[in-house]
């Protein structure tokens, strides 16, 4: 019994550790993100479907909720229904936008209106920002010394 319970516990932590965080996080406005975006007054989307997709029916008596824009990896909206829960969409109409209008219009305009989001501020071209600009910097490692 001992041993059972031992192997359905190793197994339960070999699991964990394949699922564990590898330190990714993608941000709305970042290539790569997916799920709601807030068009707001940026640019019109570019939609796949020219109606949106509406899963479950609004009950009678209810307001209809206002639909939403969305951004799903290729393939998951053609099949929605399997995939609207991870979203939390079900319940109301959704218009796809376009990869390419997310990755060529809405991600560039969100930068430029909120500010590079994720990754380091400034460029590394061009020399760092503690006032080294070109000519030959020496560092303090134990390499080779000229």
């Amino acid at each position: 019994m001992k041993k059972v319970l031992f192997v359905i516990v190793a197994i339960f932590f070999a699991v964990s550790a394949q699922a564990a965080d590898v330190g990714v996080s993608v941000t709305i406005g970042q290539p790569g993100f997916y799920g709601h975006i807030d068009v707001g007054n940026f640019p019109k989307p570019e939609i796949i479907f020219p109606r949106p997709v509406v899963i479950a029916p609004v009950p009678v008596g209810v307001a209809p909720r206002p639909p939403v824009y969305v951004h799903v990896p290729p393939g998951q909206e053609k099949n929605w229904k399997k995939y609207c829960h991870n979203y939390k969409a079900c319940d109301r109409p959704v218009y796809f936008v376009r990869n390419q209008w997310y990755d060529n219009v809405y991600v560039p305009e969100y930068q430029t209106r909120h500010g590079r989001k994720g990754g380091k501020h400034g460029s590394y071209r061009g020399g760092d920002d503690r006032g080294q600009r070109g000519g030959k910097v020496k560092g303090h490692g134990k390499g080779k010394r000229n």
